[in-house]
């Protein structure tokens, strides 16, 4: 009698939006360098003879445009994808003015770039631990739930490879989830993402393992290095 192999377990990947429009006025479009971010990522995908059987992606702009350039670079425009409101991003502006209620300058100069991302950084810390109540934002329960429920919901129902587009916020939670990450380290995972970086989770019925973290592979030749964004 022949001996059966062992079929792969399906992985999840993971990607974080291409670059955004950061101090712009409407953020949540993605700049022309974040749409080429996805569009290479995609053929880095094709390269690689990656076949995914279905998509999940957060409701933002930035969103929907990551997954489309991906898509796109990937050749399979048409792949049956689903809306997840649970990936989309929190509210840095309105984490930050929890904490902070006046007038930040535009962050059009590294010192005011500096001061956003350490209001971001406190803010964040405040929100997890239930101190802070940015407004018109769910509480981090809440907002943890959305996402714990995208990964139980690949672990449900995946035969093959998932795609997720998402953000950095909603991505580094699933990493706590899946390490049991307290929330100081998610908050730190969260502002190291990089744009179009993706991460991996193995499936299985018993959820979800780490494979890899925070990778652009598709960005690190000679000519695209200074594509590497974090915003």
């Amino acid at each position: 009698m022949a001996r059966r192999e062992n079929p792969r377990m399906p992985t999840l990947f993971l990607v974080r939006h291409g670059q955004a429009s950061f101090g712009a006025d409407d953020y949540d479009c993605l700049s022309p360098l974040g749409h080429r971010q996805c569009g290479w990522l995609g053929e880095y995908f094709r390269a690689r003879g990656l076949r995914f059987e279905s998509a999940l992606v957060g409701t933002l702009k930035r969103q929907t445009q990551s997954l489309a350039g991906v898509l796109a670079g990937l050749g399979e425009p048409q792949l049956p994808t689903l809306s997840w409101p649970g990936l989309n991003e929190y509210d840095s502006e309105a984490v930050i003015r929890s904490l902070h209620p006046a007038p930040l300058p535009r962050p059009d100069s590294a010192e005011a770039v500096r001061q956003h991302f350490r209001l971001l950084r406190d803010g964040l810390a405040g929100w997890m631990a239930g101190e802070l109540a940015p407004a018109g934002m769910p509480s981090y329960v809440d907002f943890r739930a959305g996402v714990a429920g995208a990964l139980a919901h690949v672990c449900r129902e995946a035969r093959g490879d998932v795609l997720l587009v998402a953000s950095g916020g909603p991505i580094s939670i699933a990493m706590g989830e899946v390490l049991g990450l307290a929330p100081p380290m998610v908050v730190e995972l969260n502002l190291r993402l990089r744009n179009s970086a993706v991460t991996e989770f193995s499936v299985s019925p018993k959820g979800h393992r780490l494979v890899s973290f925070n990778a652009v592979p598709h960005l690190e030749t000679p000519e695209r290095r200074g594509a590497i964004t974090l915003t």
